[in-house]
């Protein structure tokens, strides 16, 4: 069953008089475990497709599966459960919270969302910790750590609820390139080990060169899909 399936996807945003199509009849499939990127111009439609995905903006007409649940169904508390039970996210500027430190910004959504008990918590956090190669800096705060470190946390934090599915909006752009390629090896090692789907909105060619499938989006329509399994993507 694939992760996400879009069908005749729609979404319109009224000002006024004024409606503006955002997504234009989109249809597209990803399978799970796989490494993806919408790409395209600014104003394309990428943030709009990750934000319906994400169940944080309903969709205005079509068809949206996510996990097998169809989202556009889903509304407040119901929408955030689903996210809290099936999606990741990872932003552009990190969104960790600086008044907790790395340690209690990863156990946050087992904390807030899950509900997990203490001991779980602790736990999870410490192998996440260690799979992102932070083991020795949970006691420290986001303004005490470098920008590849914090976007470690947040993958971090975006992996520690064991989530099918983690959407990325421009995870690299606030990074340098040797960071930015240390930070989309990390994620692929995730995906290896976790069987996780990644899901990218980007500009960024680092990004695009080691994505499986890329979905190409302009004026909110799909162009058209670029498949590179089984590439080098060296």
């Amino acid at each position: 069953m694939a992760i996400v399936e879009a069908k005749a996807l729609i979404k319109n945003y009224v000002a006024g008089d004024i409606t503006v199509q955002a997504i234009r009849g989109v249809d597209f499939v990803i399978e799970p475990g796989s490494f993806v990127s919408f790409v395209g111009p600014s104003g394309s439609g990428k943030s709009t497709l990750l934000n319906m995905i994400g169940c944080l903006d309903p969709p205005s007409s079509g068809f949206l599966a996510v996990a097998g649940q169809d989202v556009a169904t889903l509304h407040g508390k119901e929408a955030a459960h689903f996210r809290g039970e099936h999606i990741g996210f990872i932003f552009q500027d990190f969104n960790l919270i600086p008044v907790l430190t790395v340690f209690e910004n990863i156990e946050y959504p087992l904390l807030m969302v899950q509900n997990w008990p203490a001991g779980k918590r602790k736990a999870r956090v410490l192998e996440m910790l260690a799979a992102v190669g932070m083991q020795d800096q949970g006691d420290k705060y986001p303004g005490q750590i470098s920008g590849g470190q914090k976007q470690r946390v947040a993958v971090a934090r975006a992996l520690v609820a064991n989530p099918k599915l983690v959407l990325a909006d421009e995870p690299t752009a606030n990074l340098d390139r040797e960071t930015a390629m240390r930070i989309i090896a990390l994620m692929k090692q995730m995906r290896d080990e976790f069987g996780t789907t990644f899901v990218f909105s980007t500009h960024d060619p680092k990004v695009v060169k080691n994505a499986e499938t890329v979905f190409f989006l302009e004026d909110g329509m799909l162009q058209k899909e670029g498949n590179r399994k089984g590439e080098s993507h060296e």
